[in-house]
């Protein structure tokens, strides 16, 4: 099993990124999946997360109005469509699984200790 992020880079202020999550060894769309970003000094945080099958999904207060999470399971993947992005969220973004039988995303909260398996981060870097 292996769970590969990808389509960061440097764009500039108002720019858009789409990262996509992509899971090879079995199949995505059983699994509740988040997007989580960590900045230079700062704690990881969580920014967005989807349920199985689509069912429920989880935005973090800075990314409401601006990124969309979805899913893709003809490519076995999650994608994270991110706007009008400014110099705050410069992050290096982190995609994971949470394999728990019958776990869901809650629409306030998205516990990184909930999520066991993580991919390898993609950076973003938003020039001002």
């Amino acid at each position: 099993v292996q769970l590969q992020a990808s389509g960061g880079g440097l764009v500039q202020t108002g720019g858009s990124l789409r990262l996509s999550c992509v899971l090879s060894g079995d199949i995505l769309d059983y699994y509740s999946v988040g997007w989580f970003r960590q900045a230079p000094g700062k704690e990881r945080e969580a920014v967005s997360g989807i349920s199985s099958h689509d069912s429920h999904r989880y935005y973090a207060e800075a990314a409401k109005g601006r990124f969309t999470i979805a899913r893709d399971n003809a490519k076995n993947a999650v994608y994270l469509q991110m706007t009008n992005l400014n110099p705050e969220d410069t992050a290096v973004y982190y995609c994971a699984i949470d394999y728990r039988v019958g776990a869901t995303v809650a629409p306030d909260a998205l516990p990184l200790q909930n999520f066991q398996y993580w991919g390898r981060g993609t950076q973003v870097t938003v020039s001002s």
